[in-house]
């Protein structure tokens, strides 16, 4: 199931790199067609050479010219796209629609009746191999469908149905329609210019008069028609970041209210890169039209067979009824599918390269995150072991706060289990800090921080989950050390008496963020200069070594206890003091630095994509987590992991 879903995805990265090429690259051509028919005042010769130049030189850069707009656009998101490009579309729509109107009955009024299914039924009666290969590109009539629900996130379904439905299929017909009864006219007539070799019926179709209207048009809507597959490929590329099937790539949600409008940079300008390298490279419809047309098939294939295990696992239907829904939509496309199949060596085979490099970066990174992950779930140690006196650790407590950051949420890393069998001593207080994001723009700082103890309140070892949103910038703050201490010292005040606490399998969890009855357990003091407080009288009893001066200018707050309070039990007063001072002597934060090796005796495949994995870990963008840590006090622990 997951190679099946992987191998979709990568269809629609693959139909969002051919259709804007296809889409643009044909709109152009157009353009050409419309500047061979203007009149030149000069020989012969000369007018043969400047067709020449432009049936050469025109449609290519133009379609590049386009294309690098078009990509240009998509970092303004959804919302703001489809402003500008809605009322164009809808002109599109309209002319096309007149047309088809005016060609239907121009040309052959009762081509309406070939909306009869007896007439496919006779095409398959009578059909030959080079018949039955114009079936591939009946597929480019319906492109862009096969990636229209990706669009969920972005829009809505029922939006998505009621255009589909009221607006895009009747005009989709009457434009088919009418280009169908053109084609039949001039075929009756015996019409000459059907000889020609880039003959496009949709052009000549249109009247003499508004030919450059629909130049222009066709050029823009072009543009806009490539904006599902784009969106859609934004879409699928953030699920596989989810699911841990996609390397690390910077996402960006251009809406505060609508979660699925995505936009992703760094896949923007690969797509751009290997559309333009499509459209230069061929400049031939027909080639990037065959490989499209066998993404498109083979995307709704791969919908179809994912759609009949919903209906029979998830939504719990009969297994006749899926098996029915498969046989019927899956023989269908399989129809397509061969007949794109037979068009292999005629540009096709380039889909099957772009598929190829695709799954197998989408598969060897969910091989290699996985088994990463697995190994961290294998080697984490127990807080007994680092606590308890009878493991022959000895290890030694130092002053200040150490900030270990984790995937995990429960037991020890790892890599810190390794960094304490080589140097046993960890600091006064330890905090294992971890990162949980939320499908919402913001989390709300009262629902932020969900703090735990780790073993007994004498270790001083806690927990904390940070949660955020996908537009919240916690982690590159400057009062991100501040704001996890204030809330260890909130949850040493309400541990006892919380009444919302979780539990995990290493105790009591609350969320804290809460106004205190009697203040906040810690208040900040900003460090300008000598102060009053009982904190602040060690500061100047420091030796102003060249290293002490670095992290006195880094330290930006120091804390102090509220005023006596009667609510506030002696235990408490002494723990929350005992944080104060460690936060004084200074912080320190560990990371995780992995080095993936195979193990011995591995076959080639395990090799080879835990090589690809290594490859896109080492070049691919950091976590998150490590970019605003003070150098001075960032701790890199290496480890090795053997898979």
């Amino acid at each position: 199931m997951l190679f099946l879903a992987l191998f979709g995805s990568c269809m629609i990265i693959c139909d969002a790199v051919l259709t804007p090429a296809i889409s643009v690259l044909s709109a152009a051509s157009g353009l050409r067609r419309s500047l061979t028919d203007i009149k030149y005042s000069s020989s012969r010769e000369t007018e043969d050479s400047i067709l020449k130049d432009l049936r050469k030189y025109v449609p290519v850069p133009t379609a590049c010219a386009i294309l690098v707009c078009l990509f240009t656009l998509q970092q303004y998101g959804s919302h703001r796209i489809g402003s500008i490009f809605a009322p164009v579309v809808i002109l599109w729509l309209l002319f096309i629609t007149g047309v088809g109107i005016y060609n239907i009955f121009h040309y052959d009024p009762h081509i309406v009746f070939a909306i009869s299914p007896k007439y496919m039924y006779k095409f398959f009666q009578s059909t030959s191999w080079r018949s039955w290969r114009s079936l591939g590109s009946i597929t480019l009539c319906v492109a862009g469908s096969e990636a229209m629900f990706a669009d969920i996130g972005h829009f809505s379904m029922k939006s998505i149905k009621m255009t589909f439905i009221c607006l895009i299929y009747p005009v989709l017909i009457l434009s088919y329609a009418g280009q169908a009864a053109f084609i039949s006219h001039a075929l009756s007539i015996k019409d000459s210019s059907f000889a020609i070799d880039d003959y496009n019926h949709f052009y000549r179709s249109v009247p003499d008069h508004i030919h450059y209207v629909f130049t222009i048009l066709s050029l823009l809507a072009s543009a806009i028609g490539s904006q599902a597959t784009i969106t859609a490929c934004f879409s699928i590329v953030n699920q596989c970041l989810a699911l841990g099937c996609f390397p690390r790539v910077k996402v960006i949600h251009t809406s505060d209210k609508i979660h699925g409008q995505v936009y992703i940079p760094d896949l923007n300008w690969m797509i751009m890169i290997l559309s333009l390298g499509i459209t230069i490279g061929f400049h031939d419809i027909v080639r990037i039209g065959n490989a499209s047309g066998m993404a498109i098939v083979s995307g709704m294939l791969v919908t179809t067979c994912l759609m009949s295990l919903v209906i029979a696992l998830y939504w719990e239907k009969s297994l006749l009824l899926s098996t029915c829904f498969l046989v019927f939509f899956g023989s269908i496309e399989a129809v397509y599918l061969s007949s794109n199949l037979l068009n292999f060596h005629k540009g096709a085979w380039y889909l099957a390269v772009l598929l190829a490099l695709s799954l197998t970066t989408m598969v060897a990174w969910h091989y290699g995150t996985l088994k990463k992950y697995q190994f961290d779930i294998e080697n984490k140690v127990s807080m007994e072991w680092l606590t308890d006196p009878s493991s022959g650790l000895r290890v030694s407590r130092v002053p200040g706060i150490g900030f270990v950051y984790t995937d995990i949420v429960t037991g020890i890393p790892a890599f810190f289990s390794h960094f304490i069998t080589n140097v046993p001593a960890f600091h006064q207080v330890l905090i294992f800090v971890s990162f949980k994001s939320l499908p919402e723009p913001f989390v709300s700082p009262t629902k932020r921080y969900l703090i735990g103890r780790v073993g007994n309140r004498d270790n001083k070892i806690y927990r904390c989950i940070v949660r955020y949103g996908y537009h919240d910038h916690i982690r590159d703050s400057d009062d991100f050390e501040e704001q996890i201490i204030r809330s260890i010292g909130e949850f040493i005040s309400l541990e006892e008496h919380d009444a919302e606490s979780l539990m995990s399998t290493e105790g009591k969890m609350i969320i804290v963020g809460k106004q205190l009855p009697e203040g906040d357990a810690l208040i900040p003091l900003h460090d300008t200069g000598a102060t009053s407080s009982p904190c602040a009288s060690t500061q100047t009893n420091i030796n102003t070594t060249e290293d002490t001066k670095l992290k006195r200018k880094r330290k930006k707050v120091r804390f102090m206890l509220p005023a006596n309070s009667p609510k506030m039990r002696s235990s408490v007063r002494e723990e929350l003091n005992e944080l104060v001072d460690a936060r004084e002597s200074g912080t320190a934060y560990f990371l995780g630095q992995s080095h993936i090796a195979v193990r011995n005796g591995s076959n080639f495949i395990k090799r080879f994509l835990i090589m690809v994995y290594v490859f896109f870990d080492k070049n691919c963008r950091e976590p998150h987590v490590a970019l605003n840590i003070p150098h001075a006090a960032l701790v890199e622990v290496g480890m090795v992991y053997i898979i």
